[in-house]
């Protein structure tokens, strides 16, 4: 049985994680400081660790992998807080990457498609960019076992339905329960790859389990984008809501879209495109 650890386990991504490794047996540790996580995501028969990843030297049990999937996921809560986004997603990676040095251990890091844009839109896009950096640096300079999946716009149960910490699904989601309009950023012409958090989770679990060595990164997104205007079609037809525009934002991208097929070909991922289904299933 291999002993598995999962950085940021009761959040979004990690918690439908877990329940897919649990299910195939896997034993399971969490480590998560639940800023953003919550413990209504806990499963029995995980060993939970309410900590920052900054303490992960301070574990005493071995692992045979590890998911690094704790960060400060969203860009416009890193305007508010850059230092937080520092701390988690550049801090927290390096202490992540020397306690695999020491420790032996492959991990698979999350990474984020705002590399292919330039890293100084915003606090988030520079600071994911930087862990991607130190994880190459530690695979190349001290021979880590380190992966990078990089992900594009996740949606799915257990989503964050909120309007700071949520994507632009989870902000609508959170507005339609208080029966207001939906904010539509800029002239909402704007793409985004949207990605069902099962995908993601069969991506990390074949990147984790294969010997292949990416010599750049994984690209976990389905291949298609919609429009925000789309998506909010999608959400007009399941809630009859209306939408208001408000000014664009920094860091907000024109498009996101997956750059390459090499997860689908080499690893034999299958995404799904399931974005309407889940907005009118709701």
């Amino acid at each position: 049985m291999k002993k598995v650890l999962v950085t940021g386990g009761v959040g979004f991504i990690g918690s439908n994680l877990i329940k897919e490794l649990k299910k195939r047996k896997f034993e399971i540790t969490s480590i998560d400081n639940y800023s953003t996580g919550s413990k209504k995501n806990e499963i029995k028969g995980v060993n939970y660790i309410k900590s920052d990843i900054r303490n992960i030297a301070d574990l005493s049990e071995s692992f045979d992998l590890c998911f690094h999937l704790a960060a400060q996921s969203r860009v416009q809560p890193s305007f508010d807080n850059p230092q937080e986004s520092f701390d988690s997603n550049v801090e927290g990676t390096s202490r992540v990457m020397e306690w695999a040095k020491e420790n032996k251990v492959k991990v698979i890091y999350a990474g984020s498609s705002s590399k292919h844009h330039s890293p100084s839109d915003s606090p988030y896009a520079m600071y994911k960019f930087l862990g991607e950096e130190v994880c190459k640096l530690y695979k190349k300079s001290f021979n880590v076992n380190v992966e990078i999946a990089r992900f594009y716009n996740v949606y799915g149960p257990g989503e964050n339905i909120d309007e700071k910490f949520g994507n632009v699904i989870g902000i609508w989601k959170a507005k339609v329960k208080k029966g207001e309009p939906l904010p539509i950023v800029g002239d909402g012409l704007q793409k985004r790859d949207f990605i069902h958090v099962y995908d993601i989770v069969d991506g990390l679990i074949k990147i984790a389990m294969s010997n292949i060595k990416h010599k750049d990164a994984w690209e976990l997104g389905t291949g298609l984008n919609y429009s925000v205007i789309t998506l909010f079609n999608f959400f007009k037809e399941k809630y009859n809501c209306k939408s208001i525009f408000i000014p664009d934002q920094p860091g907000n991208y024109r498009s996101t879209l997956r750059i390459n097929d090499e997860a689908l070909k080499l690893l034999k991922w299958k995404p799904v495109d399931r974005l309407k289904q889940h907005i009118l299933e709701g």
